[in-house]
């Protein structure tokens, strides 16, 4: 059992990082219900290793990293169908249509996780290449190399129905 000071600063911690949590995992998943889901299996997990944190200002990385991992448990037995199908031709996104917003989210879903993950934890969460690599596993460079690849991916896919419609 936590004592009563560790167990504020518990309080405290999901207070303040409750929402960016949830909205990481509705990131993650796109289901409101899952996303509420994973935050409560998060923050269970992080009650039940409070004790452990020895860096009290490295809270948030290790709460996303625990949501992260509580993810990946949702897909650790699960069989995902796949499709050969062409995906749909989508258009520049237009700073004029409203749907612009909506057909840039659908761009940053089609990204691969390993490029998709950085790009929100960065733009999203506002967090440097350090504190990705840190939550993530891996090196610093291999996030600045990640998030330059999905900048590339989201610009080609953003260029090629423009340059559709200058062959026709």
């Amino acid at each position: 059992m936590l004592n009563p000071f560790r167990q504020r600063q518990f309080d405290q911690a999901a207070r303040a990082y409750g929402a960016d949590l949830y909205r990481y995992a509705y990131w993650l998943c796109r289901d409101r219900f899952v996303a509420e889901e994973l935050v409560q299996e998060a923050f269970a997990r992080a009650w039940k290793n409070w004790d452990s944190l020895e860096d009290l200002a490295a809270v948030k990385p290790w709460l996303i990293t625990i949501l992260r991992n509580e993810h990946a448990r949702l897909y650790e037995r699960k069989r995902l169908d796949y499709s050969d199908d062409d995906p749909q031709e989508l258009e520049i996104p237009s700073r004029d249509r409203p749907s612009a917003h909506l057909e840039l989210e659908q761009l940053v879903e089609e990204l691969p996780p390993a490029y998709r993950e950085p790009l929100v934890l960065q733009v999203l969460g506002g967090y440097e290449c350090k504190e990705i690599a840190e939550m993530l596993g891996t090196t610093e460079g291999a996030v600045m190399t990640r998030l330059t690849r999905a900048r590339q991916a989201l610009r080609a896919h953003l260029s090629e129905p423009a340059k559709a419609r200058v062959a026709q």
